[in-house]
């Protein structure tokens, strides 16, 4: 664990229009977040949105890329994804996670300038974290199955506890 207790820092895109209204992270009833963190072994029973405060006792965290709400993630801008690549850097080298897991690949490659990044692991550090990119649970995604997706994210899941 690190110095804040964090193993995970969960990063999502940016707040959808119902995350924006509740506060919640991934409050929209289609995204799959929450069923997925808990089938993956993050959780010992799926957290609903309004009980996120709940991560912190498991030693993960939740944030985002960018902070502007929006209906879609493609109505941000190529400047707001690398705005928020910086800010997350820093808040990433003030809350020193063991891992920053930055769910949607698309969203990583825009924040951090790196087209190659693909789902998994990657060989880069950000603000002192190992980095995992996460496949985007949003409904929207249908490349992905929740169950493969809570493989995926089983995988980190082991690791953070190595």
């Amino acid at each position: 664990m690190t110095a804040d207790g964090l193993r995970v820092l969960f990063c999502g895109i940016n707040p959808g229009l119902l995350t924006a209204v509740t506060g919640h992270h991934f409050a929209r009833p289609g995204n799959r977040f929450w069923p997925v963190l808990h089938r993956s072994g993050f959780t010992p029973r799926q957290l609903r949105p309004a009980e996120q405060h709940l991560l912190l006792g498991h030693g993960l965290g939740i944030t985002n890329v960018v902070a502007r709400a929006t209906a879609r993630a493609d109505e941000l801008s190529a400047a707001e994804y690398r705005e928020g690549g910086r800010s997350l850097t820093a808040k990433v080298a003030r809350l020193r996670p063991a891992w920053l897991a930055v769910v949607g690949v698309t969203a990583y490659r825009a924040a951090f300038g790196d087209r190659r990044a693909a789902i998994g692991p990657q060989e880069t550090t950000i603000g002192g974290s190992r980095v995992w990119v996460l496949p985007n649970p949003s409904g929207l995604n249908a490349r992905w199955t929740a169950a493969a997706m809570a493989e995926e994210y089983g995988r980190l899941r082991q690791a953070a506890e190595d």
